[in-house]
């Protein structure tokens, strides 16, 4: 029998030279590609990337995040927020990481004692650097000292090529408060729930990436024992 799925190929090459229909064949594949390539983000060529911990975010990023930045993710407290930061300290046997929670050492240090960046500093060690949470810092210290740490950790995490991802938890600071600490951010992630019925949807949205395109995309994600786990498809805002 006569396999039909070569008819519209046939039908378009019959009378051509073969050569000629290898090369209308080739062009056919580099249209396809090139349609391909402008429906997806831009990769930037050389930059390296750290795998996020979650693959559906992986995928949407490109790989993940480049190396040397610093990554602000900021939603309420039931939004995953922390869920995503200890997917990301911890998703790599190959690399060290270090989950730092402000709370307890502002509780060890007393309330009245003043911010020491160096203290903090020597906390952040490795290649997976997180902050849980940056809200704790502004609300103990205030926004100016908070970016002034941010500063001298920005230099530390370029140097050595690491990434420090920093939690914000939202409706605790004001939008001034807010608009600075993106502004350092390199790269900036909110995670987003609604209410649907009588279900909780959530979603994460890439607001910024330094030097990239945005991906204007929602990726919707659910909750579970082991963790989130984020669709490998997302959809277009």
């Amino acid at each position: 029998m006569q396999d039909v799925r070569c008819r519209p190929l046939v039908f378009l090459c019959e009378g051509i030279p073969e050569i000629d229909t290898i090369l209308i064949i080739l062009a056919l594949i580099c249209l396809i590609a090139v349609m391909e390539a402008a429906s997806t983000p831009a990769v930037t060529c050389g930059v390296r990337k750290r795998a996020t911990g979650i693959v559906g975010l992986n995928l949407l990023l490109d790989g993940g995040f480049p190396e040397g930045t610093l990554i602000m993710v900021h939603g309420t407290a039931v939004a995953g927020v922390d869920l995503a930061a200890q997917h990301f300290c911890n998703c790599s046997e190959d690399e060290t990481g270090t989950y730092i929670t402000p709370e307890e050492m502002i509780e060890e240090a007393g309330p009245q004692a003043r911010m020491n960046p160096a203290i903090l500093l020597e906390q952040m060690k490795g290649n997976r650097i997180v902050v849980d949470s940056l809200s704790a810092i502004i609300q103990q210290y205030g926004i100016e000292q908070t970016l002034f740490l941010l500063s001298l950790v920005k230099e530390e995490v370029k140097k050595n090529n690491a990434n420090l991802m920093f939690i914000v938890y939202s409706g605790v600071h004001t939008p001034m408060e807010m608009t600075r600490v993106m502004r350092v951010a390199d790269v900036v992630i909110e995670f987003k729930t609604q209410v649907q019925q009588s279900e909780i949807a959530r979603t994460l949205a890439v607001q910024k990436i330094k030097g990239s395109a945005v991906p204007h995309r929602l990726l919707p994600f659910i909750i579970t024992d082991h963790g989130i786990e984020a669709a490998t498809t997302s959809r277009v805002v």
